[in-house]
This record gives structure tokens, C-alpha cells and sequence, in this order.
């Protein structure tokens, strides 16, 4: 599964720093069962927390009897909305400012702890139970009767947007809308449409979907009345965020009066990138009680209260030359943001709108993002967040202009692809690439997936009954920066007086692999032998700075705050090697773990120096004791990770059942600090990618209730639903940050979600269906062929 470009990266790099495909030091431990997830902390006196949701989707609470709940025995308290106003509970902050068309800013409904007046999704948090034991509170939590008053409800972007429509916060958004924004030149679109040869259009939904995390979510909330201070154990991206979001918003205190603790967390994808309201549920419970408070959701109840990802509609317009050449965009999308705002639900519709222009030279596009409140739960990032939208419009529009136009799918991306010579390019939407090499990509990846042989094998399915699909799709996404520019991050790089290296970090590891990546990064920048290396993360009392883990962001701001970190170590260090070796500090070179005296065969190793360092005696008067640095930097500017996928599948007409038979992927992830690493962010992409295509899908009924809130319902893909994933590099290195990194962890996503589909569609076109909605299942893709049949030959079909 090794591309040409990563071989020769791994041949050329050191074997254990920055480009070597070194296995994962975490894993031993892990798979030994002694990882440090939240349920692996446990404290004396635990109680435990249950939370009784709402049953409706929109409805006033007229009454909340408790008197059962708090009779059962064990039951240490009863918390309701109205609670938390009166012990000054504040809000759940949106931390991602829009506004609305006029420039006015967006709506802000009150977010409570608990459900005060309304409900609004079912799954809403109405009542918390505490209880000395599990089965007490949950016992009690049935126990507890609710009155409602029933109200009208909605559930899409589409029905929100009717005039017609129930509001869901008529004081807030009279009209539903959350926030609109715009981007582009209208009026160069309107005139490249104007004289276009040729205008092809796209209707399409983007299905919403959980994330099914492996460790559900969960907290642990202590209170100590001695120091007046809470800590908060649970899994979460971003641990220093939500500590500054909760004592801010929620809880009215300073912040250093709030411990956050983050270790291991079983998959994270952007949705555990929030402070829920069980995890202020927990602290608020703890004070109440006086003893520690355990939440953990069942996989019911994470369907119903996990913030979803994606979820928009998308209208898509592409104007054209007689010879296919791209002369204008346009895209208007309806999102969907659920009931309520999240820490970062505004974000993932509208900030990576700038990827519908591809890699392509449209040079005038313009887009619209309206974004509606609605009777759901609500939105998070989600692996991508807006990518794999902005990917699937453009590269599926680009094969109906294909279709339209009769041009091979290769040709037509091939006449418009942004050359390597045209960098730094400004596309015709928000971003600027500094680098890649796109044509190539694709040239790579056609000839890996046997391009040329596809007719071949087409007629074999066809002999076979079945019917076979092909696709290309170039990839690029913005990574390192929400809005427009890397945001900063912290590392610390302190050594022990045994000559032993700790690693302090911003970033946090919940699977990608950071405690061998910035192993091997100390490596190249100090020489070091990894195993004399560790790498700390997740307690906000220990990294004195964080913003998290997010964006593919990590290794491009954690390592380049690493560098500078290092760069501080080594000058410091050169006073020290200069004492040592009794010669002039200017006379002093770093090179591979060793400072030597230029032009003699005299050297110290940084482990010795480092030991040094702490021996006061040993150095001169008035020297700092000790050798650590610490950094907080942002590179100077995102970056642009790209590729080309390849997909191959093949449909059994009779049933509907889709099997991919062959998936190529040549990615640009610029330099990899570890190619292993990279394959493993790339496969949990594509699964992630193809599982939404295929078979995932959040879905509510006419009254608000959620039809796919367990695993009968809602399809998970598994190891069998993938072929052997071939995946090539051809790194073009950034200059945008020290170590040429580009990032990776959403890149598979990103290709996947619209190389599956259009596969899926050119495998169905011979019968007439010429687009197809996501999830493509049996039953779905069976409907679209059952139509395609009745309908009049060459008629479009759509399921």
C-alpha cells in the first residue's frame, strides 16, 4: 500500500525521527488494556448521574412531578431547569460568531444546562437524577413525570425556510434563520452564466449523520469545598477550551478554579470538540451532593444527544465554454444547526465554503450558506466539517458537465486543473494555494487504478448481471486554520536532571498517533533516542496552554511550536556545552544530538548537557539552573492538503447492493513525519467517507422522533463493506511552516464522500439515473433503478 513518493521519503529519512514509518508507541499499552479513559479514573463516594430527555420535539413543559424520583432510596438530588437559573447557572456559549443577511449579528437563544420552558429536540435534557448507584438514579429518572404541551415541529433546513413554517425561537429568529453568509464575486458570476455555452445544474442533500465514537461520551465532575474548585474528567478535544468556556459561561468563575483532564479519548472526529451539558451537569451535581458525579451516555442515548455533523442541501450551478472549460460557480446551501448552538455548531456549513472551487481555474464563483433552526438536536464538526460538502458539489457537478458535454471525466477535469507553475494560485473563492501538484496526482492515481482496463471489466460485471461504476475526484481541503489562519499552540520541552526529554503539549492525541509523531519530531530537532522522550497532553493544570486538536492542524502548529521550543533549548544549551568543552559559544554547533567545537573532534551530547544543567556548582556563577523551553507560536499560514481517489463499484441491479471493488487515493499531505501514521489517518477517512454514502443516516419522522437511534437502524460500515485500500503519496512540501506539513487527519473523508457517490451513479447511468442522494442502501439504490425502469428512456431519475 506504499505510493513511489513515500518510499523514497522513508529510504531518505532518519529511522526513528521525521519521515520514518515507525510503529505507534501507544498501542502497547492500549491494547493491554491499561489506556487512562475517563471510566479508568475512578474516586471514593462516586455517584452516579442519570438524565431524563425529552420524549417530544417541540413542546412547552407545563410541569415537572419529582416526588417519585426523589423517593427512591439512594437518590441524592433532583435537578431540573429551573434549578439551574436559581443557583446561577449561566449559558452554553456558541463560540463562532455569524451574522444574518443584513449584518446585524445572529441569534443567540438561551442554551440551558436542563430545558427551562421548552423542549426542542427529543433528546433535550429536561431532568437529572443523582444517586449513590447506577440502577437507583436510572430507576428514579423513570419515575419522574413530565407534562407537555405539544407544539408544531420541523426537521429540515427546507421545511425551516418555508413562510409557513413553526418557529423555534420566535423572539430569536422570527423567520428561523441562524445566520447567512456570503462569499464571491456575484456579478463576474452572472456574467460568466451569461455567456456560457453551457449551463449544468446539481440538486443534492447532504444527510446528517452521528458520529458512533467508540467510547461514548462521558464526565466525571468533583468539587472540592477546601480550595473551592471543581475538576472535570472527560473526553474531549479541546481540554483548555471548554475549561475556559465552562468557568466563563457556565459556572461565572475563574478559570483557574477549574481543572480539566483529557487523557486517553476513544475517537473524537470534531464532535467531542464541546462542553456538553452533562459535563456542567457533573460539576453542578458534585458541589450540590459533596461527593463525585459519573455520567456515561448509553448508545441510545448518544444517537439521541451527540452533536451531529453535516446536513445541508445543496444547489449547485456550473457555467461552461463550448470546450468545457469552467467560467462560472454558484452554490446556495440550506443548513441545518439544530435546536440549539454548540461550542462550534455555526462553523462546519459556511468555513470551508471555499473548497467548491477545487483545483480547478473557475475564475468567478459566489455562494450563499442560509442556515436554519429546527427541531433537532444539534450540530458539531464532523470529520471534514464542510469539506466533503464542498468536494461532492464540485466534483459531482463536474461529471454531469461531462455527461452534458460528452467529454471523458479525466479530459474535463484535466482542461481545467490549476498548473503547478500558476502558484501561488488565488482561486475564484476565499482561498490561496501556495503548492501542489494536481495534474499529476490524478495521472498517478488513473494509472494505479487501471484506468484504461475499465471497459474490460465493465463488460465482465455486465456478463455477470451486475452493473459497474468508476470515478475520479480531485481532492483539496483548508487545514491549520478555522478562519483563514493558523491559531496558536503550545509546547513545553523540559529535561529531567537525568538527561531525560517530557514533551508538553496544546494539541491532544485521541487516536492519531501524537505520542510517536512528536517522538520522532524531538528526535530530528534534539537528536534524542525516543525512548527517552515523553509526550504529555490533556490536563490543563499541567500544559499551562492548549487549543486543541482539530482542523488536521496538529503537527503543523504543535510541531512548529515544537521547533521554536527547541531552538531555545539548543542556544541554552550551547552556553552550558560551551563551559563544558572550555571553548567560545560562537565556536559551539548543534548537530544530531551532539554540540561539538567547530574544526576539532571535540563534542558533549545534549543528554550530558542536560544533566549538567542541574548541578549548579557546575556551572558558572549566576547561570540559570535547569534546560527547558516553552513556545506559543502560529505559522504563518494554512495549508492546502490534496489528492486524487479513484473508486470502483460494482451493483447488483436485482437487489440494489452496492460492493467497491477497487479504491486508489494519491495524496499531497506534504512532508510525513511518519507514513504509517499517514495510511491510517487515510483508511479511517475513506471508512468514514464510504460509511456515509452507503449506509449512514440520521433520520426523523413527520412528529421530530429519530428513526435511526440504535444500531438496528442506523448502518455502521464494517471491515467487509471495504476492498484493499491502495493508497500512493506525492508529497509537494509546504513553506507555509518549518517541517513542510500539510496535515491529513480529514483528507480521506474528504475524497471519499464523492468518489463513492459518483461511482455509484456512473455505475446506474445506462439505465437512466443520473444522480442519486446519499445513503446509497440496497433498498434506496433498488427504488432508483425500479423508477429508472417505469420512466421514459433518457428521463433523469433521482432517489
Amino acid at each position: 500500500m506504499s505510493g513511489q513518493g513515500e518510499t523514497e521519503q522513508a529510504m531518505t529519512a532518519d529511522d526513528v525521527g521525521i519521515g520514518a514509518p515507525l510503529p505507534r508507541y501507544e498501542d502497547l499499552r492500549l491494547v493491554r488494556g491499561a489506556g487512562r479513559y475517563t471510566d479508568d479514573h475512578h474516586f471514593p463516594g462516586e455517584a452516579h448521574l442519570v438524565v431524563m430527555r425529552s420524549t417530544r420535539a417541540a413542546a412547552r413543559v407545563v410541569s415537572i412531578d419529582a416526588a417519585g424520583a426523589r423517593s427512591v432510596p439512594g437518590v441524592l438530588a433532583v435537578l431540573t431547569g429551573p434549578d439551574s437559573v436559581a443557583d446561577g447557572l449561566g449559558l452554553i456559549n456558541c463560540g463562532v460568531e455569524r451574522k444574518l443577511a443584513d449584518g446585524s449579528p445572529m441569534p443567540r437563544p438561551p442554551y440551558h444546562v436542563l430545558a427551562v420552558d421548552e423542549v426542542r429536540f427529543v433528546g433535550d435534557a429536561v431532568v437529572a437524577v443523582v444517586a449513590d448507584t447506577l440502577y437507583a438514579a436510572q430507576e428514579a429518572a423513570d419515575l419522574v413525570v413530565v407534562e407537555y404541551e405539544d407544539k408544531s415541529c420541523i426537521t429540515t433546513a427546507a421545511e425551516a425556510a418555508k413562510a409557513e413554517a413553526p418557529r423555534i425561537w420566535p423572539q430569536h429568529a422570527p423567520d428561523n434563520v441562524c445566520y447567512v453568509v456570503r462569499n464571491g464575486n456575484v456579478k463576474a458570476v452572472d456574467e460568466a452564466f451569461a455567456r456560457a455555452a453551457h449551463v449544468v445544474r446539481t440538486d443534492h442533500r447532504v444527510t446528517r449523520v452521528s458520529t458512533n465514537a467508540m467510547e461514548p461520551r462521558n464526565a466525571v465532575g468533583l468539587y472540592d469545598p477546601v480550595e473551592d474548585r471543581y475538576t472535570l474528567h472527560a473526553g474531549t478535544q479541546v481540554p483548555h477550551r471548554i475549561r475556559n468556556e465552562i468557568a466563563e459561561h457556565v459556572l461565572h468563575i475563574p478559570i483557574h478554579k477549574l481543572r480539566v483532564v483529557s487523557l486517553d479519548v476513544g475517537g473524537g472526529f470534531g464532535m467531542k470538540g464541546a462542553h456538553y451539558p452533562e459535563y456542567m451537569l457533573c460539576l453542578w451535581a458534585s458541589r450540590k451532593v459533596g461527593r463525585p458525579v459519573r455520567w456515561t451516555a448509553t448508545r441510545s442515548e448518544s444517537f439521541l444527544s451527540d452533536y451531529h455533523g453535516r446536513d445541508s442541501h445543496w444547489l449547485v450551478e456550473l457555467a461552461l465554454d463550448k470546450d468545457g472549460i469552467f467560467l462560472g460557480l454558484r452554490a446556495k446551501v440550506l443548513a441545518n444547526v439544530g435546536a440549539y448552538l454548540g461550542l462550534s455548531t455555526t462553523l462546519p456549513p459556511a468555513n470551508n465554503i471555499g473548497g467548491i472551487a477545487g483545483v480547478y481555474r473557475t475564475p468567478a464563483i459566489c455562494s450563499e450558506v442560509t442556515a436554519y433552526f429546527t427541531n433537532t438536536g444539534p450540530m458539531s464538526p464532523y470529520r471534514g466539517a464542510g469539506r466533503p460538502e464542498a468536494t461532492l458539489a464540485i466534483e459531482q457537478i463536474i461529471d454531469v458537465a461531462a455527461d452534458t458535454l460528452g467529454i471523458e471525466p479525466v479530459e474535463i477535469r484535466r482542461r481545467n486543473l490549476i498548473p503547478p507553475d500558476a502558484m501561488p494560485y488565488k482561486t475564484g473563492l476565499v482561498f490561496t494555494y501556495d503548492c501542489g501538484e494536481f495534474e499529476k496526482n490524478m495521472d498517478l492515481a488513473i494509472e494505479a487504478a487501471d484506468w484504461n482496463g475499465f471497459a474490460k471489466r465493465r463488460q465482465e460485471s455486465e456478463t455477470n448481471g451486475k452493473l459497474r461504476g468508476l470515478s475520479v475526484v480531485n481532492a483539496i481541503e483548508v487545514a491549520a486554520g478555522p478562519f483563514g489562519r493558523p491559531s496558536e499552540e503550545y509546547a513545553e520541552m523540559r529535561f529531567d536532571p537525568g538527561g531525560n526529554l517530557t514533551v508538553l503539549l496544546g494539541t491532544h492525541n485521541h487516536g492519531q498517533g501524537h505520542e510517536t509523531a512528536f517522538r520522532q519530531m524531538a528526535h530530528t530537532l534534539l537528536g534524542l533516542d525516543p525512548e527517552r522522550v515523553r509526550v504529555l497532553w490533556g490536563d490543563t493544570d499541567l500544559v499551562a496552554h492548549g487549543v486543541g486538536t482539530f482542523g488536521s492542524r496538529s503537527m503543523i502548529v504543535g510541531g512548529t511550536s515544537m521547533k521554536v521550543a527547541s531552538d531555545k533549548i539548543i542556544e541554552r544549551g550551547r552556553m552550558v556545552a560551551s563551559h563544558m568543552l572550555e571553548a567560545a559559544a560562537a565556536d559551539i554547533v548543534f548537530d544530531k544530538g551532539s554540540f561539538k567545537v567547530t574544526g576539532t573532534d571535540r563534542q558533549v551530547r545534549i543528554e550530558d548537557v542536560a544533566k549538567l544543567s542541574y548541578r549548579p556548582h557546575g556551572l558558572p556563577v549566576g547561570e540559570e539552573v535547569g534546560l527547558w523551553a516553552s513556545a506559543m507560536i502560529a505559522p504563518d499560514n494554512i495549508t492546502y492538503p490534496n489528492g486524487c481517489h479513484v473508486c470502483e463499484v460494482e451493483v447488483d441491479p436485482e437487489t440494489g447492493k452496492v460492493d467497491v471493488v477497487r479504491y486508489v487515493v494519491v495524496d499531497d499531505v506534504g512532508t510525513m513525519v511518519n507514513p504509517m501514521l499517514v495510511k491510517g489517518q487515510i483508511h479511517g477517512g475513506i471508512a468514514q467517507g464510504l460509511g456515509q454514502v452507503l449506509m449512514e443516516s440520521i433520520e426523523y419522522d413527520a412528529g421530530g422522533q429519530m428513526v435511526t437511534a440504535s444500531y438496528m437502524d442506523y448502518g455502521m460500515p464494517r471491515a467487509h463493506d471495504f476492498p484493499y485500500l491502495d493508497i500512493h503519496s506525492n508529497s509537494v512540501p509546504t513553506a507555509t511552516n518549518v517541517f513542510g506539513v500539510k496535515g491529513v487527519g480529514e483528507a480521506g473523508t474528504v475524497g471519499a464522500v464523492p468518489a463513492v457517490l459518483n461511482a455509484i451513479v456512473d455505475a446506474l447511468k445506462p439505465l437512466g439515473v443520473t444522480q442519486l442522494d446519499m445513503p446509497a442502501t440496497p433498498a434506496r439504490v433498488w427504488q432508483a433503478i425500479q423508477a429508472a425502469k417505469a420512466s421514459c428512456p433518457g428521463q433523469v431519475q433521482r432517489a
